[in-house]
């Protein structure tokens, strides 16, 4: 099913990617978009190439040009139960059947598409090829970003607005140093890793469970 633009001979298309596989602590999040071929977006593309201020605009224009879209996500006690994977995978189904429109087609960013009904593809970096996962995988950066900004004021001392989470020397110092809070997943090894060594315990009491 090449090329991939909106639709193909008549199919609904909608693109799926999610954001959030890697980091330590915080939500996966993914994204659905049906893309509107009447009201095409330019600079769609893969969102770790684009600027913050431009994935921004982008974040606008999509959910205000878009036929459909929708945000699934699997939080940090699904993630530690299910693991990265399968959760990965659920916050997708999550995201799909979220959207407003039933698309007739998805497309998803990687090798692997969940098991559910929904006639589907998956393509390999299809984030910088496909328009409709590029703007997929847009709301999905801007939407966890935005989230784990938010939770750097709650959990100060850990930099999450800076680095969002992922495995950072300064983040897993801060692990070792103040131990982890209701939002880091403990089924990561370096989350395991820097609690074994920690010099002050784990926080989880002090900030309450997922």
């Amino acid at each position: 099913m090449t090329p991939f633009e909106c639709c193909y001979d008549g199919v609904l298309l909608a693109g799926v990617d999610e954001v959030g596989r890697g980091p330590l602590a915080g939500p996966v999040v993914t994204a659905a978009v049906i893309l509107d071929p009447e009201r095409p977006i330019e600079g769609l593309m893969d969102s770790k190439q684009l600027s913050e201020r431009k994935r921004d605009r982008l974040f606008d224009l999509i959910r205000e040009r878009s036929l459909a879209w929708s945000l699934g996500r699997c939080e940090v006690a699904e993630i530690d139960r299910l693991n990265i994977f399968h959760a990965t995978l659920l916050a997708m189904e999550r995201a799909v059947a979220g959207l407003s429109i039933a698309p007739e087609y998805v497309l998803v960013d990687g090798n692997r598409c969940p098991k559910w009904h929904w006639r589907s593809e998956a393509v390999v970096k299809g984030d910088g090829r496909v328009p409709c996962i590029s703007a997929a995988s847009i709301l999905a950066k801007v939407a966890r970003d935005r989230e784990m900004v938010e939770l750097d004021s709650r959990f100060p001392g850990y930099g999450l607005a800076r680095h969002k989470g992922y495995p950072t020397p300064d983040h897993l110092q801060a692990l070792r140093e103040q131990g982890a809070t209701s939002i880091h997943r403990r089924s990561f090894r370096p989350v395991q890793e820097a609690l074994s060594s920690t010099k002050s315990g784990s926080q989880s009491d002090l900030f309450g469970a997922e």
